[in-house]
């Protein structure tokens, strides 16, 4: 079967055949997102994005060196345009708000077409275990920086989380 293309434009296709499964990772792997003043940061970049209608997020996790991403977007706009807007908005408000240096991220990124229900939940429960994975989390505890934990805290009209815990305090 061939993979999808990332430009297919189908205006007629339900929202889901426009979304994708995206990881980008920080430059030479810097654990750059692991402080919380960076990982909210990413956040509101995210926010912002969606505020302006670029695209919707589904889900995310945001790891201390890369990111995991399940986005939708239009038929107006690129996945690649989609992801300029968060490299590029997260860097140049890292740089002017936290006053990082250097370079942020790796260039490109990966990306897989979601083509149906099964694949959309498949990568969800990939980003839900990723941070077990990682031993960032032990389980049934919530991650603080993935899109289901900040949807409950919101929900909860709780505060955003203070820490990723444990040793990964480090800036």
């Amino acid at each position: 079967m061939a993979i999808p293309s990332r430009r297919t434009e189908n205006h007629e296709a339900p929202p889901h055949t426009r979304a994708f499964f995206l990881t980008t990772k920080t430059s030479m792997g810097k654990r750059l997102l692991q402080s919380d003043r960076s990982a909210a940061l990413l956040v509101d970049v995210l926010r912002s994005c969606v505020r302006a209608n670029r695209f919707r997020v589904i889900d995310f996790v945001i790891m201390p060196d890369h990111v995991h991403l399940l986005i939708s977007v239009g038929p107006g706009i690129l996945i690649e345009k989609a992801m300029q807007f968060i490299k590029g908005g997260f860097s140049y408000r890292l740089r002017r708000e936290l006053g990082c240096k250097g370079e942020v991220w790796q260039r490109g990124f990966s990306d897989v077409r979601i083509v149906d229900e099964e694949s959309l939940r498949q990568h969800r429960e990939y980003i839900a275990q990723n941070p077990g994975r990682a031993g960032l989390v032990r389980g049934g505890e919530d991650f603080p920086w993935c899109f289901e934990t900040l949807r409950k805290r919101k929900a909860s009209g709780a505060e955003a989380p203070r820490s990723f815990g444990g040793a990964m305090r480090h800036e």
